[in-house]
């Protein structure tokens, strides 16, 4: 579902296909009349893959008012089995309890953009169509184009660094600050022709020049990281005793996040000193996640072919050991 913005001729044939479904239901294994969260609603096809698995409930979450609609929907066809909650993953502690949900059994996060939100010129997000330069994934707050217009040069170089891996960061920031300076960036295809300005396109590319700039800027607007770091210590609190978290993502930074958390709470970060009784040390710690696998699981070389926006996504997944606080 998230992916780098990029145009490619496979955009309306991808568009509504879940990334990885398979391996995010093998290792959510739901069961009946249990609890399980969508964090990422998007078009719903995890939640509607969770629902088909097993006669269980489910909560679906997304900022995107649009997503919202489309989950409302979804109402008509699973009933009390299926609650939509319009609101951000990283709240969803708080937006659970006002459900009365204290514990749940699973939870399902897809980072990133979803793939009607690409796809739909309008919101922004691409620069396959001339659109406002919007990015909001919640239609609420600042947008790209408040970014581009008002932030500093600096400012604007280290986004673009940090967030798109973007080596020529600075002067892209520097043909931005010069355009500006004549006339207010309004759209997708302004800012895409002043960084292919400074990274021109070549004939071949698979990736346009303008991508990691796009995504940069996505990423900041949305604070996705921030999102994103809150949801897993939320999943924390939320997870029953042998309850999963399966997340899937598209972007190094998210997967650094998250396997950076897993291997943190799961106690694969620390080393133990072979002098050090194992009692002792068990003892002392309490790791809130077990790691059945600690490798990344990727997409096969089948579904990359069939669906090119799954090529960098990578899972991981935890299981939540007995309740109570982390304590490192």
């Amino acid at each position: 579902m998230g992916a780098l913005l990029q145009n490619d001729n496979n955009i309306e044939h991808n568009r509504h296909i879940p990334v990885m479904l398979s391996e995010v239901i093998d290792t959510l294994s739901p069961e009946d009349d249990k609890i399980y969260v969508d964090g990422t609603f998007g078009a719903g096809g995890y939640s509607r893959a969770i629902l088909e698995k097993a006669n269980c409930t489910l909560f679906a979450i997304d900022r995107d008012p649009d997503a919202f609609i489309r989950a409302k929907k979804f109402k008509e066809e699973f009933a009390d089995r299926f609650s939509p909650i319009k609101g951000c993953f990283g709240d969803m502690q708080q937006l659970l309890e006002q459900e009365g949900i204290e514990y749940v059994d699973g939870i399902v996060l897809d980072i990133g953009i979803s793939s009607i939100q690409i796809d739909e010129g309008e919101r922004g997000f691409s620069f396959n169509k001339d659109a406002y330069l919007d990015m909001r994934m919640s239609k609420e707050g600042m947008s790209a184009a408040d970014v581009v217009n008002n932030l500093s040069e600096k400012e604007l170089a280290d986004i673009i660094y940090y967030y798109g891996d973007e080596r020529a960061s600075r002067r892209i920031a520097k043909k931005i600050v010069e355009y500006r300076a004549e006339k207010e960036i309004k759209t997708t295809l302004e800012l895409a022709g002043i960084v292919h300005s400074v990274l021109p396109k070549r004939a071949g590319q698979k990736i346009d020049t303008a991508t990691k700039t796009f995504q940069a800027l996505r990423i900041y607007v949305n604070d996705e990281l921030g999102e994103l770091e809150k949801a897993l210590k939320a999943a924390e609190n939320l997870l029953k005793h042998n309850g999963r978290l399966v997340i899937v993502s598209f972007h190094s930074l998210e997967d650094s996040i998250v396997k950076k958390f897993l291997k943190n709470r799961s106690g694969k970060d620390v080393s133990i000193s072979r002098h050090m009784p194992m009692a002792i040390n068990a003892e002392e710690k309490h790791h809130s996640f077990y790691l059945e696998k600690s490798k990344v699981i990727k997409p096969s070389k089948q579904e990359v072919e069939s669906n090119l926006r799954s090529r960098s996504a990578k899972l991981r997944y935890a299981i939540r050991k007995r309740k109570g606080a982390f304590n490192a």
